[in-house]
Protein backbone atom coordinates (compact mmCIF):
# COMPACT_ATOMS: atom_id res chain seq x y z
CA UNK A 1 0.00 0.00 0.00
CA UNK A 2 2.88 2.34 -0.72
CA UNK A 3 1.50 5.74 -1.69
CA UNK A 4 0.37 6.23 -5.27
CA UNK A 5 1.77 9.74 -5.42
CA UNK A 6 5.52 10.09 -5.87
CA UNK A 7 7.42 13.25 -4.95
CA UNK A 8 11.07 14.05 -5.39
CA UNK A 9 13.32 15.80 -2.88
CA UNK A 10 16.54 16.58 -4.66
CA UNK A 11 17.76 13.25 -6.02
CA UNK A 12 15.59 11.08 -3.74
CA UNK A 13 12.15 9.83 -4.73
CA UNK A 14 9.53 9.36 -1.99
CA UNK A 15 6.41 7.25 -2.48
CA UNK A 16 4.95 5.64 -5.56
CA UNK A 17 6.94 2.46 -5.07
CA UNK A 18 10.30 4.14 -4.53
CA UNK A 19 12.64 2.49 -1.97
CA UNK A 20 12.09 3.43 1.69
CA UNK A 21 14.45 6.33 2.42
CA UNK A 22 16.17 7.00 5.75
CA UNK A 23 16.12 10.46 7.31
CA UNK A 24 17.68 12.18 10.29
CA UNK A 25 17.98 15.70 11.65
CA UNK A 26 20.93 17.83 12.69
CA UNK A 27 21.08 18.57 16.42
CA UNK A 28 23.95 21.06 16.37
CA UNK A 29 22.79 24.63 17.24
CA UNK A 30 21.79 26.40 14.04
CA UNK A 31 24.22 29.19 14.93
CA UNK A 32 27.13 26.77 14.55
CA UNK A 33 27.52 26.53 10.79
CA UNK A 34 30.85 24.69 10.87
CA UNK A 35 29.55 22.12 13.36
CA UNK A 36 26.33 21.65 11.38
CA UNK A 37 28.26 21.04 8.17
CA UNK A 38 30.51 18.51 9.91
CA UNK A 39 27.51 16.63 11.30
CA UNK A 40 25.80 16.59 7.91
CA UNK A 41 28.93 15.03 6.41
CA UNK A 42 28.91 12.37 9.15
CA UNK A 43 25.25 11.59 8.47
CA UNK A 44 25.85 11.18 4.75
CA UNK A 45 28.77 8.81 5.43
CA UNK A 46 26.52 6.79 7.76
CA UNK A 47 24.00 6.30 4.95
CA UNK A 48 21.46 9.02 5.71
CA UNK A 49 19.49 9.74 2.53
CA UNK A 50 17.63 12.92 3.58
CA UNK A 51 18.87 15.44 6.16
CA UNK A 52 16.58 17.86 7.97
CA UNK A 53 17.78 21.05 9.62
CA UNK A 54 15.99 23.55 11.82
CA UNK A 55 15.55 27.03 10.34
CA UNK A 56 14.42 29.06 13.36
CA UNK A 57 15.41 32.47 11.94
CA UNK A 58 16.79 34.19 8.85
CA UNK A 59 20.38 33.74 10.01
CA UNK A 60 19.90 29.98 9.89
CA UNK A 61 19.12 30.11 6.16
CA UNK A 62 22.89 30.43 5.63
CA UNK A 63 23.19 26.80 6.69
CA UNK A 64 21.58 25.62 3.46
CA UNK A 65 24.26 26.84 1.08
CA UNK A 66 27.07 25.87 3.45
CA UNK A 67 25.83 22.29 3.86
CA UNK A 68 24.96 21.80 0.18
CA UNK A 69 28.58 22.53 -0.71
CA UNK A 70 29.72 19.51 1.31
CA UNK A 71 26.99 16.85 0.94
CA UNK A 72 24.99 15.53 -1.98
CA UNK A 73 21.92 14.27 -0.09
CA UNK A 74 18.77 16.42 -0.16
CA UNK A 75 18.13 18.90 2.65
CA UNK A 76 14.82 19.65 4.37
CA UNK A 77 14.12 23.00 6.04
CA UNK A 78 12.20 22.55 9.29
CA UNK A 79 10.06 25.67 9.68
CA UNK A 80 7.45 26.79 12.17
CA UNK A 81 5.07 29.77 11.96
CA UNK A 82 7.12 32.23 9.84
CA UNK A 83 6.27 31.75 6.14
CA UNK A 84 9.15 34.05 5.14
CA UNK A 85 11.63 31.42 6.32
CA UNK A 86 10.12 29.02 3.80
CA UNK A 87 10.43 31.58 1.01
CA UNK A 88 14.08 32.31 1.83
CA UNK A 89 14.90 28.62 2.20
CA UNK A 90 13.40 27.90 -1.21
CA UNK A 91 15.45 30.69 -2.73
CA UNK A 92 18.58 29.32 -1.02
CA UNK A 93 18.18 25.95 -2.73
CA UNK A 94 16.44 23.77 -0.15
CA UNK A 95 15.17 20.44 -1.52
CA UNK A 96 12.10 20.04 0.69
CA UNK A 97 10.19 22.09 3.25
CA UNK A 98 8.60 20.86 6.46
CA UNK A 99 5.83 23.20 7.50
CA UNK A 100 2.22 23.18 8.69
CA UNK A 101 0.30 25.53 6.36
CA UNK A 102 -2.32 26.30 8.99
CA UNK A 103 0.32 27.79 11.28
CA UNK A 104 1.82 30.36 8.93
CA UNK A 105 -1.09 32.74 8.46
CA UNK A 106 -3.83 33.30 5.88
CA UNK A 107 -4.31 32.10 2.32
CA UNK A 108 -2.02 34.76 0.88
CA UNK A 109 0.96 33.51 2.88
CA UNK A 110 0.21 29.90 2.10
CA UNK A 111 -0.09 30.79 -1.58
CA UNK A 112 3.29 32.53 -1.55
CA UNK A 113 4.94 29.42 -0.10
CA UNK A 114 3.16 27.21 -2.65
CA UNK A 115 4.34 29.38 -5.56
CA UNK A 116 7.92 29.39 -4.25
CA UNK A 117 7.89 25.60 -3.99
CA UNK A 118 6.00 24.93 -7.22
CA UNK A 119 8.40 27.00 -9.29
CA UNK A 120 11.37 25.00 -7.96
CA UNK A 121 9.70 21.55 -7.70
CA UNK A 122 10.13 21.52 -3.92
CA UNK A 123 7.82 19.14 -2.02
CA UNK A 124 6.27 20.09 1.31
CA UNK A 125 6.02 17.78 4.28
CA UNK A 126 3.16 18.43 6.64
CA UNK A 127 4.32 17.39 10.09
CA UNK A 128 1.55 16.82 12.62
CA UNK A 129 2.10 15.56 16.15
CA UNK A 130 0.20 15.31 19.42
CA UNK A 131 1.26 18.78 20.52
CA UNK A 132 0.39 20.61 17.30
CA UNK A 133 -3.31 19.84 16.94
CA UNK A 134 -5.68 22.68 16.14
CA UNK A 135 -8.04 23.74 18.93
CA UNK A 136 -11.18 22.82 17.01
CA UNK A 137 -9.85 19.33 16.22
CA UNK A 138 -8.68 18.77 19.79
CA UNK A 139 -12.08 19.88 21.06
CA UNK A 140 -13.82 17.51 18.66
CA UNK A 141 -11.89 14.41 19.79
CA UNK A 142 -11.07 15.43 23.36
CA UNK A 143 -7.43 14.30 23.15
CA UNK A 144 -4.73 13.73 20.53
CA UNK A 145 -6.24 10.52 19.17
CA UNK A 146 -5.20 8.82 15.95
CA UNK A 147 -8.33 10.18 14.28
CA UNK A 148 -7.43 13.70 15.41
CA UNK A 149 -3.88 13.41 14.05
CA UNK A 150 -5.10 12.15 10.69
CA UNK A 151 -7.79 14.82 10.40
CA UNK A 152 -5.25 17.54 11.21
CA UNK A 153 -2.82 16.30 8.56
CA UNK A 154 -5.54 16.16 5.91
CA UNK A 155 -6.78 19.62 6.93
CA UNK A 156 -3.30 21.07 6.35
CA UNK A 157 -3.06 19.24 3.03
CA UNK A 158 -6.36 20.83 1.94
CA UNK A 159 -4.82 24.28 2.45
CA UNK A 160 -2.22 23.41 -0.17
CA UNK A 161 -4.61 21.54 -2.46
CA UNK A 162 -6.77 24.63 -2.95
CA UNK A 163 -3.80 26.13 -4.80
CA UNK A 164 -3.39 22.96 -6.87
CA UNK A 165 -0.31 21.82 -4.95
CA UNK A 166 0.04 18.06 -4.50
CA UNK A 167 3.76 17.44 -3.94
CA UNK A 168 2.93 16.66 -0.32
CA UNK A 169 4.32 14.22 2.25
CA UNK A 170 2.36 13.60 5.45
CA UNK A 171 3.53 12.64 8.92
CA UNK A 172 1.36 12.02 11.98
CA UNK A 173 3.77 11.26 14.78
CA UNK A 174 2.90 10.36 18.35
CA UNK A 175 5.03 9.25 21.28
CA UNK A 176 2.43 6.52 21.86
CA UNK A 177 3.17 3.67 19.46
CA UNK A 178 -0.43 2.43 19.14
CA UNK A 179 -1.72 5.92 18.34
CA UNK A 180 0.98 6.46 15.76
CA UNK A 181 0.23 3.15 14.05
CA UNK A 182 -3.50 3.81 13.84
CA UNK A 183 -3.02 7.37 12.56
CA UNK A 184 -0.93 6.15 9.64
CA UNK A 185 -3.38 3.33 8.95
CA UNK A 186 -6.17 5.89 8.66
CA UNK A 187 -4.12 8.18 6.44
CA UNK A 188 -3.18 5.33 4.11
CA UNK A 189 -6.90 4.64 3.64
CA UNK A 190 -7.91 8.27 3.12
CA UNK A 191 -5.21 9.66 0.81
CA UNK A 192 -2.51 8.76 -1.71
CA UNK A 193 0.22 11.02 -0.36
CA UNK A 194 3.60 9.58 0.68
CA UNK A 195 3.86 8.95 4.42
CA UNK A 196 6.85 9.87 6.55
CA UNK A 197 6.88 7.42 9.47
CA UNK A 198 8.20 8.03 12.96
CA UNK A 199 7.53 7.73 16.66
CA UNK A 200 8.15 11.19 18.05
CA UNK A 201 9.88 11.80 21.37
CA UNK A 202 10.65 8.07 21.42
CA UNK A 203 13.29 8.43 24.12
CA UNK A 204 16.95 7.68 24.63
CA UNK A 205 18.89 5.22 22.52
CA UNK A 206 17.62 1.94 23.99
CA UNK A 207 13.92 2.65 24.50
CA UNK A 208 13.70 4.92 21.49
CA UNK A 209 14.95 2.14 19.26
CA UNK A 210 12.50 -0.37 20.74
CA UNK A 211 9.49 1.94 20.30
CA UNK A 212 10.55 2.94 16.80
CA UNK A 213 11.10 -0.67 15.73
CA UNK A 214 7.65 -1.60 17.03
CA UNK A 215 5.88 1.27 15.28
CA UNK A 216 7.78 1.32 11.99
CA UNK A 217 7.84 -2.45 11.50
CA UNK A 218 4.12 -2.84 12.11
CA UNK A 219 3.39 -0.41 9.29
CA UNK A 220 6.18 -1.18 6.84
CA UNK A 221 5.48 -4.91 6.86
CA UNK A 222 1.97 -4.09 5.60
CA UNK A 223 3.25 -1.74 2.91
CA UNK A 224 2.40 1.48 4.75
CA UNK A 225 5.09 4.17 4.73
CA UNK A 226 7.57 5.65 2.28
CA UNK A 227 10.33 7.30 4.33
CA UNK A 228 11.37 6.92 7.97
CA UNK A 229 13.10 8.66 10.81
CA UNK A 230 14.05 7.01 14.09
CA UNK A 231 13.94 9.80 16.70
CA UNK A 232 16.49 9.23 19.46
CA UNK A 233 17.82 11.45 22.23
CA UNK A 234 21.28 10.58 20.94
CA UNK A 235 23.78 11.26 18.18
CA UNK A 236 21.81 11.50 14.90
CA UNK A 237 24.24 9.03 13.31
CA UNK A 238 22.78 6.43 15.68
CA UNK A 239 19.32 7.28 14.29
CA UNK A 240 20.54 6.37 10.82
CA UNK A 241 22.11 3.11 11.97
CA UNK A 242 18.92 2.24 13.88
CA UNK A 243 16.67 2.93 10.89
CA UNK A 244 18.85 0.89 8.57
CA UNK A 245 18.99 -1.96 11.07
CA UNK A 246 15.18 -1.96 11.32
CA UNK A 247 14.82 -2.08 7.53
CA UNK A 248 17.29 -4.97 7.34
CA UNK A 249 15.66 -6.81 10.24
CA UNK A 250 12.34 -6.96 8.37
CA UNK A 251 14.02 -7.66 5.00
CA UNK A 252 12.92 -4.44 3.35
CA UNK A 253 16.57 -3.53 2.85
CA UNK A 254 18.43 -6.65 1.76
CA UNK A 255 21.69 -4.88 0.95
CA UNK A 256 24.78 -4.98 3.11
CA UNK A 257 25.72 -7.31 5.93
CA UNK A 258 23.11 -9.50 7.60
CA UNK A 259 24.47 -10.24 11.08
CA UNK A 260 23.27 -13.07 13.29
CA UNK A 261 24.54 -14.25 16.67
CA UNK A 262 23.32 -16.69 19.28
CA UNK A 263 22.30 -15.66 22.83
CA UNK A 264 25.01 -17.86 24.43
CA UNK A 265 24.46 -20.62 26.98
CA UNK A 266 26.36 -22.81 29.43
CA UNK A 267 28.22 -24.49 26.56
CA UNK A 268 29.99 -21.24 25.63
CA UNK A 269 33.72 -21.17 26.41
CA UNK A 270 34.77 -17.93 24.71
CA UNK A 271 33.87 -14.27 25.28
CA UNK A 272 31.07 -14.45 22.74
CA UNK A 273 29.35 -11.22 23.81
CA UNK A 274 32.55 -9.19 23.43
CA UNK A 275 33.42 -10.89 20.14
CA UNK A 276 29.92 -10.39 18.70
CA UNK A 277 29.95 -6.68 19.58
CA UNK A 278 33.40 -6.20 18.06
CA UNK A 279 32.50 -8.06 14.88
CA UNK A 280 29.26 -6.13 14.42
CA UNK A 281 31.06 -2.80 14.86
CA UNK A 282 33.84 -3.74 12.43
CA UNK A 283 31.24 -4.83 9.88
CA UNK A 284 29.39 -1.51 10.06
CA UNK A 285 30.97 -0.11 6.90
CA UNK A 286 31.61 -3.36 5.03
CA UNK A 287 29.76 -3.19 1.72
CA UNK A 288 29.07 -6.86 1.00
CA UNK A 289 25.72 -8.61 0.64
CA UNK A 290 26.54 -11.56 2.90
CA UNK A 291 25.33 -13.17 6.12
CA UNK A 292 27.83 -13.31 8.98
CA UNK A 293 27.20 -15.49 12.04
CA UNK A 294 28.83 -15.37 15.48
CA UNK A 295 27.84 -18.49 17.40
CA UNK A 296 28.80 -19.75 20.83
CA UNK A 297 29.52 -23.43 20.20
CA UNK A 298 29.61 -26.20 17.63
CA UNK A 299 25.89 -26.92 18.20
CA UNK A 300 24.88 -23.41 17.10
CA UNK A 301 27.74 -22.93 14.68
CA UNK A 302 28.08 -24.89 11.45
CA UNK A 303 24.80 -26.60 12.32
CA UNK A 304 22.15 -23.97 13.04
CA UNK A 305 23.98 -21.24 11.12
CA UNK A 306 24.95 -23.37 8.12
CA UNK A 307 23.14 -20.99 5.77
CA UNK A 308 25.47 -18.14 6.75
CA UNK A 309 28.10 -17.21 4.17
CA UNK A 310 30.71 -17.13 6.90
CA UNK A 311 30.79 -17.40 10.66
CA UNK A 312 32.48 -18.21 13.95
CA UNK A 313 31.71 -21.15 16.22
CA UNK A 314 33.23 -20.97 19.68
CA UNK A 315 35.28 -23.71 21.34
CA UNK A 316 37.30 -23.91 24.57
CA UNK A 317 39.48 -20.81 24.19
CA UNK A 318 39.47 -21.25 20.43
CA UNK A 319 37.03 -20.76 17.59
CA UNK A 320 36.15 -22.35 14.30
CA UNK A 321 35.65 -20.31 11.16
CA UNK A 322 33.12 -21.86 8.81
CA UNK A 323 31.63 -21.05 5.41
CA UNK A 324 28.19 -22.38 4.47
CA UNK A 325 28.41 -24.92 7.30
CA UNK A 326 31.87 -26.19 6.29
CA UNK A 327 34.74 -25.66 8.74
CA UNK A 328 37.58 -23.61 7.22
CA UNK A 329 40.06 -23.42 10.10
CA UNK A 330 40.58 -23.30 13.86
CA UNK A 331 41.86 -20.06 15.42
CA UNK A 332 42.92 -18.97 18.93
CA UNK A 333 40.29 -16.84 20.66
CA UNK A 334 42.41 -13.67 20.71
CA UNK A 335 42.93 -13.90 16.92
CA UNK A 336 39.38 -14.89 16.04
CA UNK A 337 37.94 -11.53 15.02
CA UNK A 338 40.94 -10.59 12.88
CA UNK A 339 40.85 -13.99 11.20
CA UNK A 340 37.14 -13.65 10.49
CA UNK A 341 37.58 -10.19 8.97
CA UNK A 342 40.44 -11.52 6.86
CA UNK A 343 38.21 -14.28 5.47
CA UNK A 344 35.41 -11.78 4.80
CA UNK A 345 37.71 -9.70 2.60
CA UNK A 346 38.21 -12.77 0.41
CA UNK A 347 34.48 -13.17 -0.29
Amino acid sequence: MSSKIKVKAGNVEIGGGAPISVQSMLNIPSTDIEGSVAQAVQLEKAGCEIIRLAIPDMEAVKLIEAIKKEVSVPLVADIHFDYRLALESAAAGIDKVRINPGNIGGDDRVHQVVKACQSRSIPIRIGVNSGSLEKHILAKYGSPTAEALCESALYHASLLEKFDFHDIVLSMKSSTVGTMIKAYELASEKCDYPLHLGVTEAGTERMGLIKSAAGLSSLLLRGIGDTVRVSLTADPVKEVYAAKDILRAIDIDTSGIKFISCPTCGRTRIDLIGIANEVQERLRNVDKNITVAVMGCIVNGPGEAKEADIGIAGGDGVGLIFKKGEIVRKVAEEQLVDALMEEITKI
